[in-house]
């Protein structure tokens, strides 16, 4: 396990949360070229990418982390594994 963090947050992540978060930031970057791209590009690849990996989670996993997966909250377990907890908004579930 690596030890990764953001501001004074520190979480031990694994190397299938390491390739979620990296998943993650993905999706968001080809997010943020859909206004300008020409063709536009596939999200598809993406989510499909994103679903497998979260499939891999172990039940061991933290509760939150596989609450948000199961949910495609992707922008709140983005924050979670950065360890930007502060960031992550309340949803109509309480989480």
């Amino acid at each position: 396990m690596e030890n990764v963090g953001t501001n004074r947050y520190v979480i031990s992540m694994t190397a299938i949360e390491r390739d979620i978060l990296q998943a993650l930031n993905d999706l968001e970057a080809t997010v943020k070229t859909m206004a300008t791209a020409n063709p536009k590009p596939s999200l598809l690849p993406l989510f499909q990418r994103i679903e497998a990996l979260a499939d891999q989670l172990p039940r061991s996993t933290s509760p939150d982390l596989l609450h948000y997966m199961q949910k495609k909250s992707y922008e709140k377990a983005r924050l979670w594994l950065e360890g930007n907890y502060a960031g992550i908004q309340t949803g109509g579930c309480k989480r």
